[in-house]
This record gives structure tokens, sequence and C-alpha cells, in this order.
């Protein structure tokens, strides 16, 4: 096999759903673009939750038909349940936004990105799994291409104009050019497995995804319904909480001790089989100090990833691999693909980042989003687009002024006791 390949337009390093979307996108302006896939799909991912607001780049992907015909689990609403082990109302989308969107799945990833990935191939992607980009090449600070090796272990350059990163949380960008930052307040961790012949609601509260506080709010578990009769069920808490300072480092004894812990939780996982092994994430939240360079772009977990408490994850990959696709697509027809043009989206969504980012600072400081919402009934809406994923207005951010006085006065109040 010859070490060189012709120029191609574009490179997208993953084919998860930010490099699927964006691949697609570009594509679908008439860019020829090469995608390379370390693994062979499917394979294992987390981050099974779509929220409402992933329906429009699911619609301009021509996924929607895709998802509609498949077995996964209609998601309607979203509920919490307190750490005595009480029931908030469900709390259904369509009553804020009365469309097709308000209706969304829980999905089984590998399923997910598996036909997320196909698309992208109708779409006119070259997607070649079981191939390792191995370094993006460099000129000067220009990136030009990428060194793949073949599963045969042979080896080649591939030039290229623009290199989407979307190699997940490994971000080869990122990495070589050190520009992960790590969030100085949500050092995370989460352990989860998967259930069968757990209990789940019937009708259109199936595939309701349930938020579990455990006692003393030390954490929260997810509960997410997802076809076969499988649940997903993980525990998210401080990494030093979860991991340290325990009569044991065994993943299972860590986990039954916060399920003990967690009241919500018994009567669910009563007569349940564990069907899969168990899985951790560790102090998981981080973003790039910036999105693009001279040729190169990051995308996805390439760029950062968001604690998991309101299932942003997927449409962060998705918003973010569709903003990229334009702008490279408009860099590529006016023959500017400098870090400007390739970034030029990028501090709308650090914004759009940022506002949920506050949301989840928000759960773990036990803000009291019923009481805002009932001191400041006007702005449930606002509130409410933030929680579907509604994130990239300005007129969402009438909520911050008033939740900063809340949390003033709340943090008064547990300063005096």
């Amino acid at each position: 096999m010859s070490d060189t390949q012709d120029d191609v337009p574009v490179v997208v390093v993953g084919g998860g759903p930010a490099g699927s979307t964006a691949a697609t996108l570009i594509a679908d302006q008439g860019h020829r673009v090469v995608l390379f896939e370390r693994e062979h799909f499917p394979r294992f991912h987390i981050g099974e939750s779509l929220i409402p607001e992933t329906y429009w780049v699911l619609k301009r992907l021509g996924m929607l038909p895709k998802l509609r015909d498949s077995h996964f689990v209609k998601k309607y609403s979203v509920q919490f349940v307190n750490e005595h082990g009480k029931l908030s109302e469900p709390f259904y989308f369509v009553e804020h936004k009365p469309h097709e969107s308000s209706q969304t799945w829980q999905v089984v990833r590998s399923e997910f990105d598996q036909m997320l990935l196909d698309n992208a191939r109708e779409h006119g992607v070259e997607a070649q799994e079981g191939v390792r980009v191995l370094d993006v090449v460099f000129e000067g600070d220009r990136a030009v291409g990428v060194r793949v090796q073949h599963e045969d272990g042979s080896q080649r350059q591939v030039r290229c104009r623009v290199v989407v990163d979307a190699s997940g949380q490994s971000s080869l960008i990122m990495s070589r050019l050190g520009l992960r930052q790590w969030d100085p307040e949500l050092k995370k961790a989460a352990l989860w497995t998967y259930f069968e012949g757990a209990y789940r609601d019937t009708g259109r509260d199936e595939g309701t995804t349930l938020v579990l506080r455990t006692e003393g709010k030390k954490g929260w578990f997810w509960y997410i319904p997802q076809h076969n009769d499988v649940v997903s069920v993980g525990v998210v808490a401080s990494h030093d909480y979860l991991f340290r300072n325990r009569t044991s480092s065994d993943y299972e004894t860590i986990y039954n001790e916060e399920v003990a812990r967690c009241p919500g939780l018994h009567s669910r996982l009563a007569g349940a089989k564990r069907v899969d092994e168990f899985r951790v994430a560790k102090e998981y939240t981080y973003r790039a100090s910036r999105a693009s360079g001279d040729g190169w772009v990051l995308v996805g977990d390439a760029f950062g990833f968001l604690d998991p408490l309101y299932s942003s994850g997927v449409l962060l990959a998705l918003k973010s691999g569709q903003l990229a696709a334009d702008a490279v697509a408009e860099g590529l027809a006016k023959g500017d693909t400098s870090a400007a043009q390739l970034g030029k989206w990028e501090a709308n969504f650090r914004r759009g980042m940022d506002r949920m980012r506050r949301l989840v600072c928000e759960f773990y400081d036990g803000f009291s989003f019923g009481r805002f919402v009932q001191r400041h009934p006007h702005l449930k809406g606002h509130l409410t687009d933030l929680l579907i994923g509604d994130l990239f207005h300005d007129k969402v951010d009438d909520v911050v002024a008033p939740m900063n006085a809340m949390r003033a006065e709340f943090a008064a109040t547990r300063n005096a006791d």
C-alpha cells in the first residue's frame, strides 16, 4: 500500500455523533469528506438520553424518519425524585412547546451511532472503520493532514485542507497542543450498569428519564428506560466521594452502597437482574481553550464535555458538528480555512454551554428551581428552554439576575444556620 493519498478537502477524525454530523453536513454542501474511525461499529458508548433540541439537527441530517421507525423508547418527560424518595410531577416537554420536537428518544448509543454513521455514508461521506489516526500533520501552525494506521499495520499520510477533530475525549489536537482545561468545580465521576426487569412506567411515562437524589444530596442516579426491557442506572457524585476513603475499592460494592442510599431506587430495582459490567467515567468535565486553528476545528467531546445531569451531551455533539460543518463549508467555498473562519461559531456555542453549566452547578449547590418558578413565574418558559436544550439565545439570560439574587439569599440563610 502506498504511503500517501491524494489531497481531500476535509478529513474527519472520529465517527461518533459529532463527527458523523459534521461529515454529513459538509458533504451535503458539495465537498468530499473522508472520515476515519478507529473502531468498528457498533461499539459501546454512554450518553443515551436525547433532549428535545436534538430534533432540529436530526431533522437536517435526515434522521427523523429512521428514528421514528426505530425500536428506541420514546421519551416525553423528565421526573425528579428527592433524597427521601418523593416523586415530583412529570415534566412533559410538550406542555411547554406543543411541537413534534417535544417527543424524543432513549437510545442505545451503539445502535444510534451506527445509524448516524450509515446515514453519513448515504450522504456521500467516505467513512472508513478500523483506521486509527495516529497524529495530525502540521506545517508550522497549520494542520495539513493526518497520519493514519490500518489494521494490517501499514501507515499513510492523507493531506487535506481541513481536519475536523471529533476524536472524543482523547481529543488528538487538544492533547497535542495542551488545550484541555478541567472544570474547577464539576469534578464529578460516574459509575453505572444495566438491569433487566427493573420497574418502568407505562404509556407516555415509559420513557421518562428519572433523576434521583441520594441521601444527604451526596450524589444522584440517572434511570433511563431502554428497549428490550433494559434500564441504564448510574450514580454521579464528586470523584473523591465515590472513590476515596471507602472500605472497598470494588466498583460493585461502591455502587450497591450508593443504591442503598437512594430510597427512590429501592422498589424500582427490586427483583431486577444486572446484565452488564460496572462502568466508570472519572473527572470528565473539561473544555478546550479554543475550538479552532488554521486548518483544524474541534467538535463534540474533542472540544469539551459537560456533566450529564441534564443529558446535554448528544445535543452539544450534534450542535457543534452542525455549526462547525457550516463554517468549514463556507470557508472552503471562499478559500478561507483560518482559525477565525473555522471557529466563527465558538463564542455563541460557549455561551450555550455556560448556560447549561450554570443550571448544573445550581443543582449541586441545592438551589430550588421550584421555589424560583414560584417567585418568578414569568421566567418559567426561559428556564424550561434551558432544560430542553434551547441554549443559544440571549433571551434566556433573563433568568440570571433573579437566580443570582436567590442564590445569595440561600447562601445567607445557610451561613446563618
